[in-house]
């Protein structure tokens, strides 16, 4: 990986040469060049994450936590070492409080569960309109499981939270739970995270943060953000899909009863009964996904040596010159002003719809996403049935976003 042009002025220039550790971005799409305008789905893999899963298989693998040879135990301080990157990377307190799981969306549905099952009828769960699925869903079933009442928190127009209606949803005291996202995945909406913990703990709530878009593009601290839990998935973050964590606080943690039974996740079994083990472990049942695991460490070594100071920077300027670009394409409008936006833009256009937008801009060989986005409420709210949305990673150029610009104009031309 060479960093050297992290020096240059530009901030956008400046992340150019790391294009060089992704070899899918060499690849061609109906004969033109990739550009991969759909990193918030899914990011692209630097070749120093393929490696070392490669590696890992290759030289290094076993089970971990039961083998007393040295190849599993090897692999486990392998596996365990990327508990440790993980707590330095969102500032967490204790290596203890980091749960792996397969993704995002099973560390909410962790939550929903286990701390879910503490709440009794009467409480309250607090979502906002702009939630993905995964931080809905489980909240529903939660609802319907136990008879707790799930409240939604409204947004602006804009785009932003309206903080005044959530406080007035947590006036009552009943909400056990605020549970939103640091950064949507449709508008790019950032959150105030600290202020929304602030509130929810001034009520007598805590708060759960989906940062699955959040900590791809910024340094995120989950206890200067006043966070009780924080959930994000590995493939957005340049790692592989099948890894995921959740942080939360190591009381409430070992307040919780376990999400799954069954292998690590208990320190002695009888057929009257069984004692779980320790946190994590408690909630970490069966063999877990190790060599995803040892993927996602390199992605966050990777993270980290590139600095989420050049990231921030890059994505600001990023998005800067995408909103001037795109507001120059006649009939096009980009969905949502928020005050605060990190790398995502959904835009729709007059007369065309967005599926038919995605599809010839894949012919052009640019990858945009196309839909609801996992936000059929959001949709709603916004008044559309879908949008086409373009997302940057850290390897988007300007010049990938002059050819998104000039493809739209192309098929502006085609519904006029």
């Amino acid at each position: 990986m060479d960093l050297s042009p992290v020096v240059m002025t530009d901030p956008i220039d400046a992340l150019r040469g790391l294009r060089d550790d992704f070899p899918i971005l060499n690849e061609t799409v109906h004969g033109k060049a990739l550009v991969f305008l759909d990193s918030a789905a899914s990011a692209q893999k630097p070749v120093q994450v393929i490696d070392a899963m490669a590696g890992a298989m290759r030289t290094q693998y076993a089970n971990i936590h039961r083998g007393l040879h040295w190849m599993s135990e090897r692999t486990t301080e392998a596996y365990e070492g990327v508990r440790d990157q993980v707590a330095g990377l969102i500032g967490a307190p204790s290596r203890e409080e980091i749960i792996f799981t397969r993704n995002s969306t099973e560390a909410i549905n962790l939550v929903a569960h286990s701390f879910g099952s503490l709440m009794r009828p009467g409480q309250a769960v607090v979502i906002s309109e702009m939630e993905h699925h995964a931080n809905l869903v489980p909240w529903q079933m939660l609802r319907d499981r136990t008879g707790i009442e799930l409240r939604v928190a409204p947004i602006s127009d804009d785009g932003d939270l309206e903080l005044d209606a959530l406080g007035r949803l947590l006036e009552d005291g009943r909400v056990a739970l605020v549970a939103v996202t640091h950064m949507s995945n449709v508008l790019g909406s950032v959150t105030p995270a600290r202020r929304i913990a602030d509130m929810a703990h001034d009520a007598g709530a805590r708060v759960l943060f989906d940062g699955s878009q959040m900590v791809v593009h910024r340094k995120v601290d989950v206890q200067a953000i006043g966070a009780d839990f924080y959930a994000f998935t590995g493939h957005k973050l340049y790692g592989p899909s099948g890894i995921g964590v959740l942080w939360g606080r190591r009381a409430l943690l070992d307040e919780m009863p376990p999400f799954m039974g069954g292998g690590e996740m208990i320190s002695e079994v009888r057929f009257e009964g069984s004692r779980w083990a320790a946190v994590p472990h408690k909630f970490e049942a069966g063999t877990p996904a190790i060599v995803e695991t040892i993927g996602l460490g390199a992605a966050i070594s990777y993270i980290e040596a590139v600095g989420y100071d050049a990231i921030a920077a890059h994505e600001a300027a990023l998005v800067s010159h995408a909103l001037e670009r795109l507001g120059d394409v006649p009939g096009l409008r980009v969905v949502g002003r928020p005050a605060d936006r990190g790398g995502v833009i959904s835009f729709v256009m007059k007369d065309a719809h967005p599926h038919d937008i995605a599809t010839l801009l894949d012919r052009s060989g640019i990858a945009v996403r196309a839909g609801h986005h996992c936000a059929e409420p959001l949709m709603r709210r916004l008044g559309l049935s879908a949008t086409a949305r373009a997302s940057f990673g850290l390897y988007t150029t300007r010049e990938e976003v002059d050819m998104l610009a000039t493809a739209l104009e192309q098929i502006r031309s085609f519904f006029i």
